[in-house]
């Protein structure tokens, strides 16, 4: 029986794309034991795990933070591998996973690091002669590193719940924010699709937000009858069954499209300064939902958080809200099939 000490501490959405290679892995493997190592701010996530995984939270802003911090985490986690078979998988690859990988090198332990592919997304976020084309998703990247631990890491995640619930209305869910300007739909923009989306009587929207953005949706709850806000009112968890109540989101390039691509909720996309071809789609989406612009400059930033040099963010701008309220009802006619009615959205 072999310990795999996995590694990847942040940011959610990262983390959100962890989980069907990791739970893949634990059904495949019972016999093996998986930790998991991550920030304790984000353990919640973890729902519904196999029983040979592990979640070691880690707290980098306090107990774990710098290398004595390191030290401690490491001393910390001596008494949890209590077997001689120990691997590491660092799926993070940055300097505070690399003083773990070298710790357990020396001890003769095999460790295997992501290549993140670093090389490739400067060559398609660079301003001039960009390579457009479709890079390795993070998925595969993080199953690569398996793989080099002699892991079979073909995936066998369906999701985190079992079934959807059966609901009589329409229900849309809309996550505005993004943790980057250039991965923010402006929000009188995005106001505009509520205000649209507002228009049909049989359809509900839920808005999602951290408690600091609960202010600007709780202005648009009481402009629009059908639409409520859960911005800071649960814990992750809720959210993630509210998600699954959801018969389809709206989210930017961020945490939200991966935790609704966790519970099997097909999500409308919208883009700017980053693209899909740098491999962060959400798991198991169709990019035929996927909402941008086709501009030159697009991707100029591989997270986001490069200032426009056009200084304009036309990649967002000239997103108009009808072409996101179309792509919606796009997706509800090609389910029309298996739906009671399909609500008009579009004037």
């Amino acid at each position: 029986m072999a310990t795999t000490l996995v590694i990847r501490l942040s940011s959610l959405g990262d983390i959100a794309i962890t989980i069907p290679v990791l739970y893949s892995l634990a059904k495949k493997y019972p016999d093996d034991h998986f930790l998991m190592l991550t920030r304790s701010a984000w353990q919640s996530i973890f729902v519904n795990k196999p029983s040979n995984v592990t979640i070691f939270p880690v707290d980098t802003t306090d107990r774990h933070k710098g290398i004595i911090g390191i030290v401690r985490l490491l001393h910390e986690l001596a008494p949890v591998i209590q077997t001689k078979e120990v691997k590491v998988a660092d799926l993070h690859g940055v300097v505070r996973s690399f003083l773990i990988d070298c710790y357990f090198r020396l001890k003769g332990k095999p460790v295997a690091i992501i290549d993140k592919g670093r090389k490739e997304k400067r060559e398609l976020i660079r301003r001039k002669h960009k390579i457009m084309k479709p890079l390795k998703t993070t998925v595969d990247r993080y199953r690569e590193v398996f793989e080099k631990l002699g892991y079979d890491s073909s995936l066998c995640f369906t999701g985190l719940f079992s079934e959807k619930p059966m609901k009589k209305q329409i229900r849309i869910g809309i996550a505005p924010f993004a943790k980057h300007k250039g991965k923010t739909y402006p929000l009188e923009q995005m106001e505009e699709v509520v205000r649209r989306l507002n228009e049909s009587l049989n359809l509900q929207i839920t808005l999602w937000g951290s408690p600091q953005e609960r202010g600007c949706l709780e202005n648009w709850t009481e402009k629009y009858r059908n639409a409520t806000s859960v911005a800071g009112k649960m814990p992750l968890q809720d959210e993630l069954v509210l998600m699954n109540q959801m018969d389809v989101m709206v989210s930017m390039d961020s945490a939200n499209m991966h935790l609704a691509s966790l519970v099997n909720t097909p999500v409308v996309s919208i883009w700017g300064a980053t693209h899909p071809h740098l491999g962060f789609y959400g798991f198991n989406q169709s990019e035929s939902n996927a909402v941008q612009t086709d501009l030159p400059c697009r991707p100029c930033s591989t997270f986001g958080k490069k200032p426009c040099y056009r200084g304009d963010y036309a990649c967002l701008k000239q997103i108009a809200p009808e072409k996101i309220v179309e792509k919606i009802e796009t997706y509800f006619k090609l389910r029309a099939r298996r739906m009671a009615f399909v609500p008009n959205l579009v004037d």
